[in-house]
């Protein structure tokens, strides 16, 4: 069985310690990891911190052009990383080959931004200068749904800004972080990005660790909760991009067999394992049953099973804490609503969950009121736009909305009342690398991508001369 190094001060490192890595297509380990300890933490930090000083001062030119270089490498070991996608998250190789090309375009995107120094005074008294510089050793913290793509789009704008990085991937989801740290090892200075992979242990660890400067975080809201209590006593900038119970509101002026494909992709993807999936679909009366229909028709024509199998079009839960959560919410949605298409298991091996669609579910049903990050959508009816509004913006949640109606006035003046961080109009789970992605409410704080993203890694420096 074959082991993946950890790359830690540029070097592949292996312990005495190994973690086993499961394929929740069939529930056997098939590969193990490195394990780092505490050791190996530090020995992250201190070559983080060192190759920090160095780096610190190169031009952006000599920035992009390294993000330019890993781009290269991950092009040129691309099947590699997708093969390892599908067998350690589960996903189809068609959609891991996706997410390394999403990684690319991220990654291509950073490589192509700038920070500009901003003058504010200039006159024959004085002189304003503000620019942003790094911050120090960054430490990414990333979940088991898109564990390439986020490690890639975490190092990108950490390292365009000149910090040094430490990548900790989810202790389900480590083989393509590993391979990361494999194909940049002989591209980046050592001990600029190190990738530490552990069974849980390091977070609390890394957190509150004086030497790094600044955790981003992706993955549930309790967890960063405990990872903003952790980082106080030390003042790290943070970035959380946390959990979402993302509600759509279809008005009855649209046209149900149009709508239903990009409403079925936008709540299933990843089979439903995304933050800004659609979670929670509102529709209007008039065309609720169509509606219903129409999804659950796609639900019921969907083949899910092993991702290697090129006829499954989704894969399994990725792990089986996952697919006991998902399970409980399907039985929430058989006792508060009517199931209408999926909602049986398979007694097979693997973690798989039929795409599973409820209607004649209402507001306060767990299904509907909590996040189960998984695939399974209720859909409920409402009469007036204002019940709607209400209904989308009683979460405790504000990651994510959408308004899907012909007439873009109304749909506009309904997405401006939606406590979102992000709404979209006759779309969702549409993003890229070039638009800011913010939360409101317990969905997290801070921004990731644009511009606006790419400064939370820095901090403001401002020189102010007297030319006097």
């Amino acid at each position: 069985m074959k082991n993946y190094p950890l790359l830690i001060d540029g070097k592949l490192i292996e312990t005495a310690n190994t973690v086993g890595v499961i394929n929740p297509a069939n529930e056997e380990i098939f590969a193990t990891v490195t394990k780092a300890g505490e050791q190996e933490l530090e020995t992250a930090i201190s070559a983080a911190q060192k190759a920090f000083e160095s780096f610190r001062h190169t031009s952006i030119e000599e920035r992009q052009n390294l993000l330019k270089k890993i781009s290269e490498v991950i092009v040129e070991n691309k099947e590699i990383i997708a093969n390892a996608l599908t067998l350690e998250q589960g996903k189809t190789l068609e959609a891991a080959n996706m997410e390394v090309d999403f990684a690319l375009a991220f990654n291509n995107h950073f490589a192509s931004m700038t920070i500009e120094s901003k003058v504010l005074i200039d006159n024959d008294e004085q002189r304003v200068e503000t620019r942003h510089v790094p911050l120090g050793v960054v430490a990414g913290i990333m979940p088991w749904n898109f564990p390439f793509l986020i490690s890639v789009y975490k190092l990108g704008p950490a390292l365009l800004t000149g910090n040094s990085l430490i990548l900790k991937p989810a202790q389900t989801t480590p083989i393509s972080s590993a391979i990361l740290g494999d194909i940049i090892k002989d591209v980046v200075p050592a001990g600029l990005v190190n990738i530490l992979a552990d069974d849980g242990e390091l977070g609390a660890k890394i957190t509150a660790h004086p030497g790094i400067a600044k955790v981003s975080f992706t993955g549930s809201s309790p967890t960063g909760r405990k990872i903003m209590e952790s980082s106080a006593k030390t003042l790290k900038r943070l970035t959380l991009e946390l959990g979402g119970n993302d509600a759509a509101i279809v008005l009855d002026d649209v046209d149900p067999k149009a709508i239903a494909e990009k409403i079925f992709g936008a709540a299933f993807i990843n089979s439903g394992q995304v933050c800004v999936a659609l979670k929670r679909l509102y529709v209007q009366e008039n065309v609720y049953d169509e509606v219903c229909e129409e999804v659950a028709k796609l639900a019921n024509a969907a083949v899910v099973g092993d991702g290697m199998d090129s006829a499954s079009h989704f894969g399994p839960v990725q792990n089986k804490a996952q697919f006991d959560i998902v399970k409980g919410y399907i039985e929430h949605g058989r006792r508060d609503g009517v199931i209408i298409a999926g909602g049986d298991i398979p007694e097979k091996p693997g973690y798989f969950i039929p795409l599973t669609v409820v209607k004649d579910i209402k507001d306060g049903s767990p299904l509907v009121d909590e996040e189960p990050f998984g695939p399974v959508l209720p859909i409920i009816k409402f009469g007036t736009v204002e019940e709607a509004i209400a209904s989308a913006n009683s979460s405790e949640f504000g990651l994510g909305g959408s308004v899907w109606s012909k007439d873009l006035e109304k749909a506009q003046k309904i997405a401006d009342q939606l406590d979102t961080g992000t709404v979209w109009i006759n779309q969702h789970t549409v993003f890229g690398p070039h638009i800011p992605f913010g939360p409101t409410k317990q969905s997290g704080l801070g921004v990731e991508w644009g511009q606006e993203g790419l400064l939370e890694f820095t901090t403001i420096k401002v020189t102010n001369i007297s030319k006097l």
